[in-house]
C-alpha cells in the first residue's frame, strides 16, 4: 500500500500533463469537461505532494487556507470588482459556488503550492522550510506570489479571449487588453495565501527531511513547467508565448538547480528515497 501511495503523485502528474496538452486538440464542446478534469487532477497531484513533503496536517491547512481565501477573493472580484477589477464568469469553467466556478479555489491551492515549493527550492535549495522568522516569511511569500503571477501573465489573456472563461468589464487594459490591476490582485491574493500558511506552519512541528522522496518534491515544479509549455505552444496573443519562456522558465530552471542540489545532499546524508 505504501509503495502504491508513493507512486500516486507521479501518476497524477502524468494525467495532469495529458489533460493540459489535450486542451490543444479538444473542441469547444469539450472545453468545460477538459478544464474541470485537468484542474481536479492538478489539485489532487499537488495535495498528494504536499502530504508527503509537509505532512497531512500542514497540507490540510494549506489547502483550506488557499481554497477559502481564493474563493473569497474571486467572489469579491466578480461581485464587487475587488482585487482584480470587474469581471463576470461564464459557464465555461463549470458549476459555481456563489459567482465563482468550483474549480477556481482548487486552482488557487495548486498554484500557491507550486509557488511555495519553487521559491523554497530557489532560495533554500529544499522543497520545504521551517523558518520562524517573520521577515523572511514575508519575503519568501512575496517571491512565491510573484512566481504564481508569472503564470497568469499568459494565462489571463488566453482564458479571456480564447476560452472566454470570464468577461472583463474593461477591455482596453495595458496588458493585451487586460488590466494591470488584475496582476496586482493575483500577487496580493497569492501573497496572503502563502503568508497565512507560513504563519500557521510556524506553530506545527516540522517533518524530518529524511525519507522524503525526490519525486514528491519535483512534481510541482514539473507541473508548473507543463503549464509553461502549454503557454509556449498555445498562448494568445502570440507575444505571450515568448514571455512565458522567461517569466516562467527562469524560476523553473532555478528550482531544478535547487532540487538537484537538495537531492544530492539528501543522497549524501542517506535520507532520500526514490
Amino acid at each position: 500500500m505504501k509503495h502504491g501511495i508513493a507512486r500516486l503523485p507521479v501518476a497524477v502528474m502524468l494525467l495532469a500533463m495529458v489533460f493540459l496538452v489535450s486542451m490543444l486538440v479538444r473542441g469547444v464542446a469539450d472545453t468545460t469537461t477538459a478544464m474541470i478534469v485537468s484542474s481536479l487532477v492538478m489539485f489532487a497531484a499537488c495535495l498528494a505532494s504536499a502530504v508527503h513533503l509537509l505532512g497531512a496536517r500542514a497540507a490540510a491547512w494549506f489547502a483550506a487556507i488557499a481554497i477559502a481565501l481564493g474563493w473569497f477573493a474571486e467572489q469579491m472580484g466578480s461581485s464587487r470588482g475587488w482585487f482584480f477589477g470587474s469581471y463576470t464568469y461564464t459557464d465555461v469553467l463549470g458549476p459555481r459556488i456563489g459567482d465563482v466556478p468550483a474549480i477556481i479555489p482548487l486552482m488557487w491551492f495548486a498554484l500557491a503550492y507550486m509557488g511555495y515549493v519553487i521559491s523554497n527550492l530557489i532560495v533554500r535549495r529544499a522543497p520545504a522550510d521551517g523558518s520562524t522568522h517573520l521577515g523572511e516569511a514575508v519575503c519568501m511569500s512575496l517571491l512565491a506570489a510573484m512566481i504564481v503571477t508569472a503564470y497568469d501573465l499568459g494565462a489571463d489573456p488566453y482564458m479571456v479571449y480564447v476560452l472566454k472563461a470570464w468577461i472583463m468589464a474593461e477591455k482596453n487594459g495595458a496588458w493585451f487588453g487586460e488590466t494591470v490591476q488584475g496582476f496586482v490582485g493575483w500577487t496580493f491574493v497569492g501573497f496572503c495565501i502563502i503568508l497565512s500558511f507560513r504563519l500557521v506552519v510556524r506553530k506545527l512541528p516540522a517533518l524530518p527531511s529524511a525519507g522524503i522522496s525526490r519525486r514528491h518534491a519535483l512534481m510541482p515544479v514539473l507541473i508548473y513547467a507543463g503549464l509553461m509549455a502549454f503557454q509556449i505552444v498555445a498562448g494568445f496573443p502570440v507575444e505571450t508565448r515568448s514571455i512565458a519562456v522567461f517569466a516562467m522558465g527562469i524560476p523553473v530552471l532555478c528550482a531544478l538547480a535547487g532540487w538537484r542540489h537538495w537531492r544530492t545532499q539528501a543522497t549524501v546524508n542517506g535520507g532520500e528515497t526514490a
